[in-house]
């Protein structure tokens, strides 16, 4: 994957977004099923309330950067057609995507704007995409998609 590999716009990113959003509120819904059972339905305290939400987050971390340092795409990606790569192309490792993950939420909590930023950015990159050394790439159909439809 070269620089020259066309770059997602918002529409497309917000969609893969959208698909993985499901697949990972089903996850995190599974996998808090220990977490109510230990507490029993009581309101936890301060401690056990800020170890479950680290445990959320981090289920959330392993199942991106799981799929991004194990090919490159979540379901929701390859769903549209977009991989992550290292500027300059090459596979995204742990460290890396740790990077991403992070500065994601940074893009997030700033009311969005790291992504929208897709749509004023002229390489069409959010503020994670550039902070961390990565970028989305759109795969291009192959004619195997083509006959498969």
């Amino acid at each position: 994957m070269t620089s020259d590999t066309p770059s997602p716009g918002l529409l497309r990113r917000l969609g893969a977004m959208a698909y993985d959003a499901l697949l990972l509120l089903a996850l995190l819904m599974l996998l808090s099923y220990p977490y109510v059972w230990l507490t029993g339905g009581d309101k936890p305290g301060l401690l056990v309330k800020t170890l479950y939400q680290l445990y959320l987050l981090s289920i959330c971390f392993i199942f991106y950067a799981g799929f991004w340092t194990h090919g490159g795409q979540t379901l929701g990606m390859r769903a549209w057609r977009l991989k992550v790569v290292r500027n300059g192309g090459g596979t995204v490792g742990w460290a890396l995507a740790m990077k991403r993950f992070g500065l994601a939420w940074i893009s997030l909590l700033c009311l969005g704007l790291g992504f929208l930023w897709v749509l004023f950015e002229r390489d069409k990159l959010a503020w994670h995409d550039r902070w961390s050394g990565t970028r989305l790439v759109l795969l291009l159909r192959t004619n195997k998609d083509l006959r498969s439809e």
